[in-house]
C-alpha cells in the first residue's frame, strides 16, 4: 500500500514536471515578446523606446537563452515563485489564487449535479421495463455529450435570464448566480456518467448473481440499487477522475461565458496579454488537481469493492 502511494506520488510529480516543461517552451516558440506587450501597454500603444525595452527584456530574464530561462523559472516554480504577472505586477500565483475559490465552488456544484443527474437517468434507464423507452433514454446522453457547451450557456442565458429574468445571467453574487454555469458543465459530465454506467448496469442485471436474487424474491428495484449498482459504479468511478481535471479545464468557457471572476476568466485574460507567469500557474494548476483526483479515486475503490487491490501497478480484483 505504502509503496503504491510513493509510486504514485512520484508519477505525480513527473506529470507536474512535464507539465510545466511543455507549456513553458510552447510558451516560449509562440510568436509575441512579453516585454514588447508591457511596455507598449505601460506607454498607452505609443512609440516604443528600443533602449527601455531592452532594460526591460533584462530585467525580465528575456535576454537570456531559452535553456537558463527555463531552469530558473522551474527552481522558482519549485519555490512557489512562478514570477511576476504582466498584467498587474504582481505575484502571478497570489494573482491566480484570487480566482481558485470561486471556480472550486462552481466545479464541486457541477460535479455533484452531473453525478446525481447520470445516475439518475441510468438507473431509470435501466429499471424500466420497455424496450422502446429504455433505447430513448439510452440514447438521450448521446445529445449532451455532442451539444458544445458554450451553446447551451447562451441558450440558457436567452431564456432563463434575459426573457424569463429567473436567475442572474452574470457575476458572482450568490448561489443563484451558480446554477446556470454549473448546468452547463454538468450536462456533460451527467451524460458521460449516464452512458458508462446505463452500459455497466445492463451488463450487471443480466449476470447469473442478480437472477440468483431475483428468484429468490428480491424485487427488481432492490436487485438493481442493492445488487447491480455496487458493481457497475466503479468505471463511473474512474470516468469522475477524469472529469475532475475537464471541469477546470471547462471552467474557462463557461467562466467567460458568464463573466464569472474565477481562474478561468483569469486564464483566458492571461493569455490574451501574453502573461506567461500566470499561464504557466493556471496549467501546473489543472495538472495538479488531475493527478491528485486520480490518487484519491484509486484510493477510493477499495472502499466500493473489497476484492480490489491497489498495491499492484493497476488496481484489480482478486478472486476474479
Amino acid at each position: 500500500m505504502i509503496s503504491y502511494f510513493l509510486r504514485r506520488i512520484l508519477h505525480a510529480l513527473i506529470v507536474l514536471w512535464a507539465t510545466f516543461t511543455a507549456t513553458f517552451f510552447l510558451l516560449y516558440v509562440l510568436p509575441g515578446d512579453r516585454a514588447l506587450s508591457k511596455l507598449g501597454a505601460d506607454s498607452g500603444g505609443g512609440a516604443v523606446n528600443l533602449e527601455e525595452l531592452a532594460k526591460l527584456r533584462a530585467e525580465m530574464g528575456l535576454d537570456q537563452p531559452v535553456l537558463v530561462q527555463y531552469l530558473r523559472a522551474l527552481w522558482r516554480a519549485l519555490h512557489g515563485d512562478f514570477g511576476v504577472s504582466g498584467q498587474t505586477g504582481g505575484d502571478a500565483l497570489a494573482m491566480f489564487a484570487t480566482g481558485v475559490p470561486e471556480t472550486l465552488k462552481l466545479a464541486a456544484c457541477a460535479l455533484a449535479l452531473g453525478l446525481a443527474l447520470g445516475i439518475g437517468w441510468a438507473l431509470l434507464a435501466t429499471y424500466t421495463r420497455s424496450s422502446t423507452i429504455r433505447q430513448i433514454l439510452a440514447g438521450m446522453p448521446v445529445i449532451g455529450v455532442s451539444v458544445p457547451p458554450f451553446w447551451v450557456g447562451l441558450v440558457l442565458l436567452q431564456f432563463l435570464s434575459f426573457q424569463w429574468n429567473l436567475l442572474p445571467a452574470i457575476g458572482n453574487a450568490g448561489l443563484a448566480s451558480l446554477v446556470l454555469p454549473a448546468i452547463v458543465l454538468a450536462i456533460p459530465k451527467a451524460a458521460v456518467v449516464a452512458q458508462i454506467l446505463s452500459r455497466s448496469l445492463e451488463t450487471s442485471m443480466k449476470s447469473p448473481y442478480i437472477e440468483t436474487a431475483i428468484s429468490r424474491g428480491a424485487s427488481r428495484a432492490r436487485a438493481l440499487l442493492g445488487h447491480a449498482f455496487r458493481n457497475s459504479i466503479i468505471p463511473v468511478i474512474t470516468a469522475l477522475g477524469m472529469a475532475a481535471g475537464q471541469l477546470i479545464a471547462g471552467s474557462v468557457v463557461v467562466e467567460t461565458v458568464f463573466s464569472r471572476s474565477g481562474i478561468g476568466l483569469i486564464t483566458v485574460k492571461a493569455v490574451t496579454y501574453q502573461d506567461t507567469p500566470v499561464v504557466l500557474v493556471a496549467v501546473v494548476f489543472a495538472a495538479s488537481v488531475f493527478v491528485t483526483v486520480n490518487l484519491v479515486v484509486d484510493l477510493f475503490y477499495p472502499l466500493i469493492d473489497r476484492r480490489i487491490d491497489i498495491g499492484m501497478r493497476r488496481p484489480t480484483i482478486q478472486g476474479a
